[in-house]
Protein backbone atom coordinates (compact mmCIF):
# COMPACT_ATOMS: atom_id res chain seq x y z
CA UNK A 1 0.00 0.00 0.00
CA UNK A 2 1.36 3.28 -1.29
CA UNK A 3 2.34 6.01 1.59
CA UNK A 4 5.01 8.41 2.17
CA UNK A 5 8.13 7.26 3.79
CA UNK A 6 10.16 10.18 3.88
CA UNK A 7 11.03 12.57 6.53
CA UNK A 8 7.66 14.42 8.25
CA UNK A 9 9.58 16.66 10.11
CA UNK A 10 11.89 17.82 6.85
CA UNK A 11 8.15 18.09 5.21
CA UNK A 12 7.09 20.24 8.25
CA UNK A 13 9.91 22.68 8.63
CA UNK A 14 10.38 23.10 4.54
CA UNK A 15 6.40 23.89 5.03
CA UNK A 16 6.23 25.77 7.86
CA UNK A 17 3.80 23.72 9.62
CA UNK A 18 3.71 20.79 12.45
CA UNK A 19 2.50 17.73 10.43
CA UNK A 20 3.16 15.48 13.70
CA UNK A 21 3.38 15.65 17.29
CA UNK A 22 7.10 14.54 16.55
CA UNK A 23 7.36 17.61 14.02
CA UNK A 24 5.88 20.60 17.02
CA UNK A 25 9.48 19.62 18.78
CA UNK A 26 11.49 20.42 15.60
CA UNK A 27 9.75 23.59 14.71
CA UNK A 28 10.45 24.92 17.96
CA UNK A 29 14.18 24.47 18.04
CA UNK A 30 14.50 24.98 14.06
CA UNK A 31 11.46 27.20 12.94
CA UNK A 32 13.32 27.13 9.42
CA UNK A 33 13.52 25.41 6.49
CA UNK A 34 15.82 22.23 6.46
CA UNK A 35 19.32 22.45 4.72
CA UNK A 36 22.79 24.38 4.45
CA UNK A 37 20.80 28.20 3.40
CA UNK A 38 17.46 27.26 5.25
CA UNK A 39 17.92 30.34 7.64
CA UNK A 40 18.93 32.42 5.02
CA UNK A 41 15.57 32.13 2.12
CA UNK A 42 13.72 34.79 1.77
CA UNK A 43 12.11 37.08 -1.43
CA UNK A 44 8.70 36.78 -2.97
CA UNK A 45 7.02 33.79 -2.98
CA UNK A 46 4.74 33.26 -6.06
CA UNK A 47 0.84 32.64 -6.62
CA UNK A 48 1.54 29.54 -7.71
CA UNK A 49 3.80 28.70 -5.34
CA UNK A 50 1.51 30.02 -2.01
CA UNK A 51 -1.04 27.39 -3.70
CA UNK A 52 1.39 24.90 -4.08
CA UNK A 53 2.10 25.03 -0.52
CA UNK A 54 -1.21 24.62 0.51
CA UNK A 55 -1.29 21.44 -1.06
CA UNK A 56 1.08 20.00 0.25
CA UNK A 57 0.35 20.96 3.76
CA UNK A 58 -3.09 19.17 2.82
CA UNK A 59 -1.83 16.06 1.42
CA UNK A 60 1.00 15.38 3.97
CA UNK A 61 -1.60 16.46 6.97
CA UNK A 62 -4.05 13.90 5.99
CA UNK A 63 -1.06 11.04 4.35
CA UNK A 64 -2.19 11.33 0.59
CA UNK A 65 -0.14 11.04 -1.84
CA UNK A 66 -0.75 13.07 -5.32
CA UNK A 67 -2.90 10.51 -7.32
CA UNK A 68 -4.83 9.96 -4.53
CA UNK A 69 -5.49 13.50 -3.67
CA UNK A 70 -6.04 14.67 -7.14
CA UNK A 71 -8.91 11.84 -7.47
CA UNK A 72 -10.56 13.41 -3.72
CA UNK A 73 -10.58 16.62 -5.70
CA UNK A 74 -12.10 15.21 -9.05
CA UNK A 75 -15.10 14.08 -6.26
CA UNK A 76 -15.35 16.93 -4.62
CA UNK A 77 -15.70 19.24 -8.01
CA UNK A 78 -18.67 16.28 -8.58
CA UNK A 79 -20.68 16.99 -5.34
CA UNK A 80 -22.88 19.77 -4.91
CA UNK A 81 -21.60 22.93 -2.98
CA UNK A 82 -18.37 24.47 -1.94
CA UNK A 83 -15.28 22.40 -3.78
CA UNK A 84 -12.71 23.55 -0.76
CA UNK A 85 -15.58 22.50 1.78
CA UNK A 86 -16.36 19.49 0.32
CA UNK A 87 -12.61 18.36 -0.49
CA UNK A 88 -11.49 18.67 3.15
CA UNK A 89 -15.30 16.90 4.45
CA UNK A 90 -14.08 13.98 1.77
CA UNK A 91 -10.58 13.98 3.40
CA UNK A 92 -12.44 13.90 7.18
CA UNK A 93 -14.51 10.96 6.37
CA UNK A 94 -11.07 9.27 6.03
CA UNK A 95 -11.24 6.00 8.46
CA UNK A 96 -7.63 6.45 9.75
CA UNK A 97 -8.28 10.42 10.25
CA UNK A 98 -11.60 9.43 12.31
CA UNK A 99 -9.44 7.09 14.09
CA UNK A 100 -7.04 9.65 15.03
CA UNK A 101 -9.65 11.93 15.72
CA UNK A 102 -11.88 10.09 18.22
CA UNK A 103 -7.95 9.94 20.05
CA UNK A 104 -7.40 6.06 19.54
CA UNK A 105 -3.58 7.23 18.47
CA UNK A 106 -1.73 10.80 19.00
CA UNK A 107 -1.31 10.66 15.63
CA UNK A 108 -2.82 9.75 12.09
CA UNK A 109 0.52 7.88 10.73
CA UNK A 110 -0.18 6.13 13.99
CA UNK A 111 -4.23 5.91 13.23
CA UNK A 112 -3.16 4.18 9.47
CA UNK A 113 -1.32 1.53 11.01
CA UNK A 114 -4.14 0.54 14.00
CA UNK A 115 -6.21 0.32 10.59
CA UNK A 116 -3.64 -1.43 8.40
CA UNK A 117 -2.60 -4.24 10.87
CA UNK A 118 -6.78 -4.78 10.96
CA UNK A 119 -7.10 -3.88 14.81
CA UNK A 120 -10.71 -2.34 14.05
CA UNK A 121 -14.28 -2.78 12.72
CA UNK A 122 -16.53 -0.95 11.40
CA UNK A 123 -20.40 -1.98 12.14
CA UNK A 124 -19.06 -5.16 13.20
CA UNK A 125 -16.90 -6.11 9.92
CA UNK A 126 -13.03 -5.78 9.62
CA UNK A 127 -11.89 -2.75 8.08
CA UNK A 128 -8.19 -2.64 6.97
CA UNK A 129 -8.25 0.16 3.99
CA UNK A 130 -7.35 3.75 5.94
CA UNK A 131 -9.02 5.62 2.95
CA UNK A 132 -12.53 4.31 3.39
CA UNK A 133 -14.73 6.38 3.78
CA UNK A 134 -16.88 6.50 6.70
CA UNK A 135 -21.01 6.98 6.88
CA UNK A 136 -22.94 8.87 9.31
CA UNK A 137 -23.63 6.37 12.11
CA UNK A 138 -20.91 3.98 11.19
CA UNK A 139 -19.70 2.51 14.44
CA UNK A 140 -15.68 1.64 15.00
CA UNK A 141 -14.64 -0.59 17.94
CA UNK A 142 -11.48 -2.96 18.25
CA UNK A 143 -11.17 -6.61 17.31
CA UNK A 144 -11.63 -8.66 20.83
CA UNK A 145 -7.84 -9.58 20.22
CA UNK A 146 -6.92 -5.27 20.26
CA UNK A 147 -8.89 -4.51 23.03
CA UNK A 148 -5.71 -4.77 25.62
CA UNK A 149 -3.07 -2.68 23.05
CA UNK A 150 -0.87 -0.36 25.29
CA UNK A 151 -0.89 2.60 22.67
CA UNK A 152 -4.07 3.31 22.10
CA UNK A 153 -4.78 2.86 26.19
CA UNK A 154 -2.29 5.55 26.88
CA UNK A 155 -3.89 7.48 23.70
CA UNK A 156 -6.88 8.34 24.70
CA UNK A 157 -5.95 8.57 28.59
CA UNK A 158 -3.67 11.67 27.12
CA UNK A 159 -6.10 12.92 24.54
CA UNK A 160 -8.50 15.86 26.16
CA UNK A 161 -11.98 15.50 25.95
CA UNK A 162 -11.77 19.24 23.95
CA UNK A 163 -9.44 16.99 21.34
CA UNK A 164 -12.63 14.70 20.49
CA UNK A 165 -14.48 16.81 17.81
CA UNK A 166 -18.47 17.21 18.70
CA UNK A 167 -19.11 15.05 15.63
CA UNK A 168 -17.56 11.96 16.92
CA UNK A 169 -19.12 10.04 20.18
CA UNK A 170 -16.40 7.93 21.86
CA UNK A 171 -17.07 5.59 24.72
CA UNK A 172 -13.26 5.24 26.43
CA UNK A 173 -13.67 2.69 28.82
CA UNK A 174 -15.31 0.53 26.07
CA UNK A 175 -12.89 1.90 23.19
CA UNK A 176 -15.51 2.81 20.75
CA UNK A 177 -16.78 5.81 18.31
CA UNK A 178 -19.65 6.06 16.42
CA UNK A 179 -19.38 8.80 13.80
CA UNK A 180 -22.46 11.39 13.95
CA UNK A 181 -22.19 13.12 11.10
CA UNK A 182 -19.76 14.86 8.33
CA UNK A 183 -18.46 18.00 9.65
CA UNK A 184 -18.86 21.23 8.04
CA UNK A 185 -15.86 23.02 7.61
CA UNK A 186 -15.90 25.56 10.44
CA UNK A 187 -15.57 22.69 12.38
CA UNK A 188 -12.42 21.47 11.10
CA UNK A 189 -9.40 23.64 12.58
CA UNK A 190 -6.60 22.98 10.05
CA UNK A 191 -3.19 25.25 8.78
CA UNK A 192 -4.51 25.17 5.34
CA UNK A 193 -6.59 27.30 3.10
CA UNK A 194 -8.31 24.56 0.40
CA UNK A 195 -9.40 27.70 -1.47
CA UNK A 196 -5.82 28.54 -2.62
CA UNK A 197 -5.58 24.25 -4.00
CA UNK A 198 -8.66 24.61 -5.75
CA UNK A 199 -7.59 27.41 -7.39
CA UNK A 200 -4.44 25.44 -8.02
CA UNK A 201 -6.23 22.73 -9.69
CA UNK A 202 -9.10 25.14 -11.83
CA UNK A 203 -5.95 26.46 -13.99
Amino acid sequence: MARFRGSITKVSRRLGVALSPKAEKYLEKRPYAPGEHGQSRRGKVSEYALQLREKQKMKYLYGVLEKQFRNYYKKAVSQRGVTGDNLVKLLERRFDNVVFRAGFSPSRAGARQLVTHGHLLVNGKKVNIPSYLLKPGDAIEFRQKSQNLDAVTDSLNKAPESRIPSWIQVDKAHKKAVFLTVPEREEVQEPFNEQLVVELYSK
